[in-house]
C-alpha cells in the first residue's frame, strides 16, 4: 500500500458500510413486494406503502451519496484515489435508484401479479445486498475481497439467467401486449440493479488493485 505522509479522513469506510446497508433494506422491501404478488386490489395499500417507505429509503442513501461527495471535497488526503470514491458511491447510489423504479412501477403500473421467476431475480439482489454490505468494512484493510467480487460475478450471471427466462416467459403469449410492456419494464429494472453491483464490485476489484 503506497505510504502516506498526512493523517488519512478514515471516515469513508464507514460512510460506505451505511451507504451499503440501504441496499439491503431495499432488497428487502422488494421482497416485502413480491410477498403481495397475486392478492388482488385489496393489497393496494400494502403496495403503496412498501413504494414510499422505498422513496424514504432512497432518499437516506442519497443523503449518504452526497455526504461523501462533500467530505471528498473537502479533505487532503483520502484513502484512495477521489475519482475511485466518487465512482464507486455513485455506483451505489445507481443500484438503490434502480429497485426503487422497481417497486415504484409495480404501483404505477398497478401491477398485481407479478412471474414467479421475478422471485429469482430479487433473490439475486438480497444475497448482492448481503454480501456487498458485509465485505463493505473489509475495505479499511483492503484484505479478503476477493471472495467478494467472486461471488457477485457469480450471482450477476444468475441474475442473468432468470432475467432471459422471465423475458421467455414474458413474450411466450400467456400475457396481454400491455401486460408484457408493464412487466419488462419491472424486470428490466431489477436486471438493472442486479448489474449495478457488478459495477460495484468491479470498482471494488480496481481500487483493491491500486491500493496494494
Amino acid at each position: 500500500m503506497p505510504l502516506r505522509f498526512r493523517p488519512v479522513d478514515d471516515s469513508f469506510y464507514d460512510m460506505f458500510t451505511s451507504s451499503t446497508l440501504h441496499l439491503v433494506k431495499g432488497a428487502d422491501l422488494l421482497s416485502e413486494m413480491l410477498s403481495l404478488s397475486g392478492r388482488g386490489p385489496d393489497a393496494g395499500p400494502e403496495r403503496h406503502t412498501i413504494a414510499e417507505r422505498m422513496r424514504e429509503e432512497e432518499h437516506l442513501a442519497d443523503d449518504d451519496t452526497h455526504a461523501i461527495i462533500r467530505r471528498v471535497n473537502k479533505t487532503f488526503v483520502t484513502p484512495f484515489d477521489r475519482e475511485d470514491i466518487y465512482n464507486l458511491a455513485s455506483a451505489i447510489d445507481d443500484v438503490m435508484d434502480f429497485m426503487e423504479e422497481a417497486v415504484d412501477l409495480v404501483v404505477l403500473y398497478e401491477v398485481d401479479e407479478l412471474p414467479t421467476l421475478v422471485g429469482d431475480q430479487v433473490e439475486v439482489l438480497r444475497r448482492s445486498a448481503d454480501v456487498t454490505a458485509e465485505a463493505m468494512p473489509r475495505l479499511r484493510s483492503m484484505k479478503d475481497l476477493a471472495e467478494f467480487w467472486i461471488e457477485i460475478n457469480r450471482l450477476e450471471n444468475a441474475g442473468d439467467k432468470s432475467y432471459r427466462l422471465n423475458l421467455a416467459h414474458l413474450f411466450s403469449g400467456r400475457y396481454e401486449a400491455l401486460e408484457v410492456l408493464k412487466l419488462k419494464d419491472v424486470v428490466d429494472s431489477l436486471e438493472a440493479a442486479v448489474d449495478g453491483f457488478e459495477k460495484v464490485a468491479n470498482i471494488i476489484e480496481q481500487i483493491a488493485v491500486k491500493e496494494s
